[in-house]
């Protein structure tokens, strides 16, 4: 079995220039060598990808598909019963997917590890399953290539991304980043600050501000100045972009 090389607890698929960096629950999760047969739970609500799938697993010697599901809910009854090492769950199937899935294993405090198999590439799923606790994500079009190694991986205690998937986590840890530099910053403004951080905001003038809050107009464009010396705003856009990414207003 080829031993896929890591860092920070991130596999990455042949071919990756670099590894992704990992915050994720499944690569805080400790590692583990694999038994001599990786026992997986196989769910599609298509037979004949079960199939595919299936059939390509057979070939390995180190991998075994104990037990199939057409949905989430079936697969998790499979997985409560025999306790295998890896789950291979499609992302959109009927009754539950795979995403709600994964919460209710991680939730569970299943020791088996999630890969996600799915048709889609969007940068947003994989970011929303890696944090839901997946321990791995793969395109189907890549399933011929790469299933194997992705569930040797996972099984590893390793997170299994592909190369473009490895550049859109660097994207969203540079987000998540900046979002937690802004969060800390907001956190130092006073409650009557915050108040008029999101009033202005939402476009009330210093007049209705001072009205809302029971204080003069004065008194606002001192809070006004406070906020800017505290987070670096100019313009009432920069406060309507901060409340957006800070999730105190809502986008119209």
């Amino acid at each position: 079995m080829q031993q896929i090389p890591t860092v920070d607890g991130v596999a990455p698929a042949r071919g990756a220039a670099a590894p992704a960096p990992s915050p994720w629950p499944a690569a805080r999760m400790p590692k583990r060598t694999p038994p001599e047969v990786i026992r997986v739970v196989l769910a599609d609500d298509h037979l004949v990808v079960r199939a595919g799938l299936k059939a390509l697993l057979g070939a390995t010697k180190d991998i075994e598909v104990v037990a199939e599901a057409t949905n989430g809910r079936d697969a998790l009854a499979l997985i409560e019963r025999l306790r295998p090492e890896v789950a291979v769950l499609d992302l959109d199937m009927p009754q539950m997917d795979g995403l709600t899935a994964t919460k209710a294993l991680v939730a569970s405090q299943s020791a088996t590890r999630v890969l996600i198999l799915t048709m889609h590439t969007e940068d947003e799923y994989l970011v929303n399953l890696l944090e839901a606790g997946a321990a791995g994500y793969l395109v189907k079009n890549a399933a011929d290539r790469e299933l194997a190694d992705a569930i040797r991986a996972v099984a590893s205690g390793d997170v299994y991304v592909q190369p473009s998937a490895s550049r859109a986590l660097a994207r969203a840890m540079s987000r998540k980043s900046e979002h937690a530099e802004e969060r800390e910053r907001y956190q130092q403004l006073s409650e009557r600050e915050r108040d008029v951080l999101v009033l202005v905001a939402g476009g009330y003038s210093a007049s209705e501000i001072g009205e809302k809050l029971f204080i003069s107009p004065k008194t606002v464009e001192t809070y006004k100045q406070r906020i800017s010396e505290k987070l670096g705003l100019s313009h009432r856009a920069d406060y309507v972009q901060l409340c957006l990414r800070l999730g105190l207003l809502q986008a119209q």
